[in-house]
């Protein structure tokens, strides 16, 4: 049952933390990654949010390719969470930030990838095998 619970929702959860629960923001900078080249890249809390999410949203791409009774159920609970994405980048002004916009777009990639490679294994699983 576990497994069927979608992995963007722990980024929305973080996101909705951000948003409502600390007083930072999304473009909080949080720390410099220091390069071997002397550079730094500075990561803001959106940033995080985002390299977590890529991460996670790899995961979820993954777990699709599995045929089973669970994955209807991981598809809608995927659909449900860019829903309440997209109904926050819309409506919540706390949520306008490119990192949430990138954020809800995982979650669209979640659900159009996993119904399109749950579709595509089960046509590979189910064909017509050649009775010749």
């Amino acid at each position: 049952m576990l497994s069927a619970i979608p992995l963007l929702s722990i980024v929305l959860l973080l996101a909705n933390l951000v948003a409502f629960g600390a007083q930072t923001g999304f473009a909080e900078p949080l720390f410099v990654l220091t390069l071997p080249s002397g550079g730094g890249v500075a990561f803001a809390t959106g940033d995080v949010l985002v390299v977590l999410g890529l991460f996670l949203l790899y995961v979820e791409i993954f777990k699709a390719t599995r045929t089973s009774s669970m994955s209807v159920l991981d598809h809608a609970l995927s659909l449900i969470v860019f829903i309440v994405a997209l109904v926050e980048l819309l409506i919540a002004p706390r949520f306008a930030h490119p990192a949430f916009f990138a954020v809800a777009t995982m979650c669209l990639i979640d659900v159009i990838a996993g119904f399109t490679v749950t579709i595509a294994s089960a046509r590979r699983d189910f064909a017509p095998v050649n009775q010749g």
